[in-house]
């Protein structure tokens, strides 16, 4: 087959899989709420019952992506466990128990006129999902999609092609038990990087919005090309601040758990700002314990003076998503220094604040523009399932429609419904 018979072919196989996704979410947005609960309470017993095949097909494609050498910060957010199974089914199952966004009023009120006007919410549509290598994606973008409304076309990486096709069969089941159409959630049945070219052209208007869930790489290409809205961050850029006036304990296990607890993720800490005046009583402790868990140090002056197992940091440190055990560290001179630095560097992902001075946090919390901000807390809750929102299907930090963690409410749009008497305008 020639490259332009392969394009071809490509995009005859995208345009039928949009059409698909049309229907399927003509039949999801009047779909009752009793119906979506059912098809993922039965999805979310599908994966368990099948998690020796998920696990199976995990293992096929781990396997293929040590061969090639990935990343380990890869492999991690590649595998799956039971417990990480667990992690998807309760997910699953926190989403079929919310309540359902289609149809709630958001807002509603008379005119002198006697018109009654409500503002409703209503599905977007089609949503496409390109992601990489988490596995979990599958099922978040799934349940969260038929929860809202939508219909999801998922287009995973090649290295969790089989991995997300045993999910995906899971939510077939329900969807079957409930009597909607199986077309609601679709996994593109190939590798083929062509296929997202298609996405993101729009299928022929059959796209409303796309998600990208990956690298640096694909969001940039993915907000370079899409002709149709994304919901998206480039990167994760993630600071913690350890104030003046920060609670030693929580300084050093908030930070350890922002940095330490899953490293590759979005949410994890990349560069930790100390306050000069707690040097001496926090800087070390602090550095200690991340040492201690396998993390390299990269710091300013300041931190080379007492960290004999520092780094330089260069300038390219306090701009690197390492999404691995290393950190920047700076000490600043004020709360402004602090905030200044996050407002050059930040990616407006997430931020943290450790002190107990209510001041110095509403002025954390009012002047950084980020889309989640965090007081005494890790930034490894950056996360739509930490929220309660049972999932996500990413984070946002945009300023359009959706920021922050991406849940069943952001997959809404609104429409005005007015109930009139024979009104008419003069």
């Amino acid at each position: 087959m020639s490259l332009a018979e392969a394009d071809t072919s490509i995009a005859t196989l995208m345009a039928g899989i949009g059409q698909k996704a049309r229907i399927g979410a003509k039949a999801l947005a009047i779909a009752t709420p009793e119906q979506k609960s059912r098809a993922l309470t039965v999805a979310a017993g599908a994966i368990n019952a099948h998690r020796k095949a998920i696990l199976a097909a995990n293992a096929r494609d781990m396997a293929a992506a040590e061969a090639k050498g990935i990343s380990k910060a890869f492999l991690d957010r590649l595998a799956l466990t039971d417990a990480r199974i667990d992690g998807i089914i309760e997910a699953v199952r926190t989403i079929a128990v919310l309540p359902d966004p289609v149809g709630a009023t958001i807002a509603e009120w008379d005119r002198p006129n006697g018109l009654h006007i409500e503002r409703v919410r209503t599905p977007l549509g089609v949503i496409g999902v390109i992601f990489e290598s988490r596995p979990n994606v599958t099922a978040d973008a799934g349940a969260l999609c038929i929860k809202s409304g939508n219909a999801v076309i998922l287009r995973g990486g090649s290295d969790s092609f089989h991995s997300s096709q045993a999910i995906v069969d899971c939510m077939l089941d329900g969807l079957h038990a409930a009597g909607l159409p199986v077309e609601c959630v679709q996994l593109v049945p190939t590798t083929d990087r062509a296929a997202v070219g298609e996405m993101l052209k729009g299928l022929g208007g059959n796209i409303d919005v796309i998600v990208p869930r990956g690298g640096k790489t694909l969001v940039a290409r993915v907000q370079d090309e899409a002709r149709v809205p994304v919901f998206a961050h480039l990167e994760g850029l993630v600071h913690v601040y350890i104030d003046k006036s920060a609670d030693l304990e929580k300084a050093v296990s908030v930070t350890l758990n922002a940095k330490m607890r899953r490293t590759g993720i979005c949410g994890a800490a990349e560069t930790l700002l100390v306050h000069k005046d707690v040097v001496e009583t926090h800087l070390r402790p602090i550095i200690e314990a991340l040492i201690a868990k396998g993390c390299e140090i990269r710091g300013d002056a300041a931190v080379m003076a007492l960290i004999p197992a520092a780094r330089p940091a260069t300038e390219e440190d306090w701009k690197t998503e390492y999404e691995d055990a290393i950190i920047s560290v700076k000490v600043v001179d004020s709360l402004e220094a602090a905030i200044a630095h996050i407002e050059h560097y930040s990616s407006h992902h997430t931020e943290a604040i450790i002190s107990e001075d209510p001041a110095s946090v509403e002025k954390f919390f009012n002047e950084i523009d980020s889309a989640i901000l965090l007081h005494n807390a890790s930034t490894q809750f950056a996360d739509g399932g930490e929220f309660g929102f049972g999932g996500e299907i990413g984070i946002a930090t945009g300023k359009m429609h959706a920021r922050g963690p991406v849940g069943v409410e952001q997959l809404t749009s609104f429409k005005y419904r007015i109930r009139g008497n024979g009104q008419t305008r003069p």
